[in-house]
């Protein structure tokens, strides 16, 4: 998958779907997971739902960073609205509930709603009321670098069902450049959490029971060899990929989620992010940091790979390529379908 964390597996599924069996048992069963998970979800016995909206000022225009406290069942959560005044509460138990949004120098607003189990409530603006502060109140505005960690702050919490990270996506449609020091540190995060440990077990297995790269042989000690080499191969393409290439080129290693558009434009626009990215700058450019990384995984495959498994420059680009469609792939599973089940994302709203 694309993104982090999720883009970064994506990524470096280049080496494990060496095989096009593999590739297609991939597709097949992301297309499960998506298909599944959109029936709905249940707690505890009970159908929960979503609750989405937006604060606003009287005459119309959005509040970001309002603070809205949804209280349902004698429990309260809270969430801040985003750069377009947006908010969402997900896995909500049916029943009333009241929603209270707050921001600094305003009068609070207020909503209540009944939410049907298993529905998704779409609440009408949360109106603050004039300013009630009286004296003069000097806003000191953030830098980019105060910027950029709160963003890095919300993406490292970003996770698909709450489990598998999804931290190299950006849901806000004008991000913040991160610096060299928060790609390393997003990098280093992404490939020492457990589900990498875990996919890179699912992959070797897949590896034995087909027999990929016969030179490893069979029996406990092959299917050692092949964890190994998908965890280093991976390991080293999503580090590259993430935090060294887009150090040394001033890109950004995130996904820019678009969630506009007709469904043409937005596959278009996902498929071709594996070759043009966003510099550090806000300007388009060649994907770099995903295309050398590619094929600089590639190259250092041939270092894990069984003497007879070799095959030079071929092999290189082979898992280069396939690497870099794994890339554009995951990005539009990024598009459609992760949205939905990525927690704790900034700015949630159903496309």
């Amino acid at each position: 998958m694309g993104g982090v964390g999720v883009s970064g597996y994506a990524a470096s599924m280049g080496r494990w779907v060496s095989s096009a069996k593999w590739f297609v048992m991939c597709v097949v069963v992301l297309g499960c997971v998506g298909a599944g998970a959109q029936t709905g979800q249940v707690v505890n016995g009970q159908a929960v739902g979503v609750i989405f909206g937006s604060v606003a000022e009287a005459d119309g225009s959005m509040v970001p960073g309002a603070r809205v406290t949804l209280a349902s069942g004698g429990v309260s959560r809270s969430a801040v609205s985003d750069s377009g005044g947006r908010f969402e509460f997900a896995g909500v138990a049916a029943g009333s509930f009241e929603l209270t949004a707050t921001a600094s120098g305003r009068a609070s607003g207020t909503l209540s709603g009944t939410l049907e189990p298993g529905a998704v409530f779409n609440a009408p603006p949360i109106v603050l009321g004039s300013v009630t502060a009286s004296s003069e109140v000097t806003v000191t505005p953030k830098s980019e670098q105060e910027l950029a960690t709160e963003e890095v702050r919300v993406e490292e919490k970003q996770r698909v069902f709450g489990i598998v990270p999804n931290y190299f996506v950006t849901y806000d449609p004008h991000p913040v450049a991160l610096s060299s020091k928060q790609k390393y540190g997003m990098g280093v995060k992404t490939v020492l959490d457990p589900t990498r440990f875990a996919f890179a077990a699912l992959a070797a297995g897949v590896e034995q029971e087909t027999n990929t790269f016969p030179g490893y042989g069979t029996g406990p000690a092959a299917y050692g060899k092949r964890y190994g080499a998908v965890l280093a191969t991976g390991t080293t393409e999503s580090l590259l990929r993430h935090s060294v290439f887009p150090s040394l080129f001033h890109q950004d290693p995130r996904y820019y989620y678009r969630g506009t558009g007709t469904n043409w434009e937005r596959t278009k626009y996902a498929l071709g992010s594996a070759v043009i990215t966003h510099g550090d700058n806000g300007r388009p450019q060649p994907n770099y940091s995903v295309i050398l990384a590619s094929l600089s995984a590639g190259a250092l495959a041939n270092l894990y790979y069984a003497p007879s498994d070799r095959h030079g420059a071929g092999l290189t680009f082979e898992n280069g390529a396939l690497s870099i469609a794994g890339e554009g792939f995951g990005h539009l599973v990024q598009e459609f379908v992760l949205r939905r089940f990525t927690t704790h994302s900034k700015g949630s709203q159903q496309p």
